[in-house]
């Protein structure tokens, strides 16, 4: 098959969470048993970083790859969803997969996953650890999907877990309190390996805490109130958190022998963009008017967007909106300010809220603006409503900021 031919037939053949949602989710990990042993156990003799928790995955996961990749090592990431190309959550020294490689692993396994009926993230652990055997990477930072315990990913044994906080997200499959969630994402931390919590206080913390003293796992909680002595290239006290949460587990990486040093880590993060070719965090798309797209989707996310635009000079404030519909909705709409004025859109995917919904649900929350049929439409009017000293904000899914990148 040619590379095209390939992608068509694994959206077609493998149900995506991306797209729709809880129909694609797998509760257990015997798909991806399978898989590994189909594949000949690439999980086996990986050293890998292993990165969980509500937000901040990606950024922290994106962070501690660049250092390991300043420090001169071949470093495979694995990370999800994607933005604009599927291959983006495959990265090898911040090199995505070739689609020759894709055609190549689909070839050779093809007849084998088919019976197993794995979803398009067990499909793409397998692919993930397959190539980093397969390049033999000296080390990969895997994320999570949305748990831990029961993540797909959760077939590796790493050099050091992280847990970077615990928010209100995925309520449907992780449980309906911060305890029972922190109990999933826990579900990462292995048998004496050590464990690194980014935030995390009270109950959560005892979460963490209990079951690293049960395995046997020396636990670190990040001090957030320390100054940070590295600049990052990211946006934001919550990447701060993130750097934060970050450099401790590359402190646990040098006591198991990696050799990392601060020249490596003042590098990595300052060229953390560069390295890995992360996208949507804050990212400014054009400067007149400022023009800015994350990737925010959930309470606690939003939270610090709006953090972000307390910071922000503007004259007047436009917010293209577009959300999924499986996430806390009143919630997320109770943060956004009310003096903005909103483009409401779908993304194009069947879990997207429809625009006229979202737009209702908005209003009862005292924000106003107009819906439009698709990302580019609601884009093209903030934009053309937005003067000289204006802001445009593009955010509330992953899948709205895909489209307008």
């Amino acid at each position: 098959m040619t590379y095209a031919e390939t992608l068509a037939y694994l959206f077609a053949q493998l149900p995506m969470f991306q797209r729709i949602g809880k129909a694609a989710y797998k509760a257990d990990l015997s798909n991806t048993h399978a898989l590994m042993d189909l594949t000949g156990h690439p999980e086996r003799g990986l050293r890998c970083v292993h990165v969980a928790g509500t937000n901040g995955k990606g950024s922290t996961s994106h962070l501690i790859a660049s250092v390991l990749q300043e420090a001169g090592y071949t470093v495979g990431l694995h990370t999800s969803p994607h933005l604009k190309d599927f291959r983006e959550r495959f990265r090898i020294n911040g090199e995505v997969i070739t689609e020759d490689e894709v055609v190549r692993f689909v070839e050779e396994y093809r007849a084998g996953f088919e019976p197993i009926q794995a979803s398009f993230f067990e499909w793409g652990v397998a692919l993930a650890l397959w190539w980093f055997r397969e390049s033999q990477v000296d080390i990969a930072v895997i994320e999570t999907g949305m748990g831990g315990r029961l993540d797909s990913t959760n077939v590796i044994t790493p050099d050091v877990s992280v847990i970077t906080n615990i928010g209100w997200d995925h309520m449907d499959f992780l449980g309906q309190t911060l305890e029972a969630i922190a109990r999933e994402k826990a579900g990462i931390i292995k048998p004496g390996v050590p464990v690194v919590v980014g935030e995390a206080e009270g109950a959560v913390a005892d979460v963490f805490r209990s079951k690293a003293e049960a395995l046997g796992s020396p636990i670190t909680f990040v001090e957030q109130g320390d100054a940070l002595q590295f600049t990052t290239a990211l946006h934001g006290e919550h990447q701060e958190r993130n750097a934060r949460t970050a450099l401790a587990a590359l402190q646990r990486l040098r006591e198991r022998g990696w050799k990392i040093s601060d020249a490596h880590i003042r590098a990595g993060f300052y060229n953390v963009v560069r390295n890995t070719g992360l996208l949507g965090r804050w990212q400014v798309l054009a400067d007149v008017p400022l023009t800015i797209a994350d990737v925010a989707h959930n309470v606690d996310g939003i939270r610090v967007v709006k953090r972000m635009l307390e910071c922000q000079p503007y004259e007047r404030l436009h917010i293209v909106l577009g959300m999924v519909n499986d996430k806390d909705l009143s919630r997320v709409l109770a943060e956004l300010p009310e003096s903005a004025t909103y483009y409401f859109c779908k993304a194009d995917i069947p879990r997207g809220l429809d625009a006229a919904t979202l737009q209702e649900s908005a209003h009862a929350h005292g924000l106003a603006g107009r819906h439009f049929g698709t990302v580019a439409e609601a884009f093209q009017a903030a934009n053309q409503a937005a003067g000289m000293n204006d802001m445009v904000l593009v955010t509330g899914s992953v899948f709205v900021v895909a489209e307008v990148l």
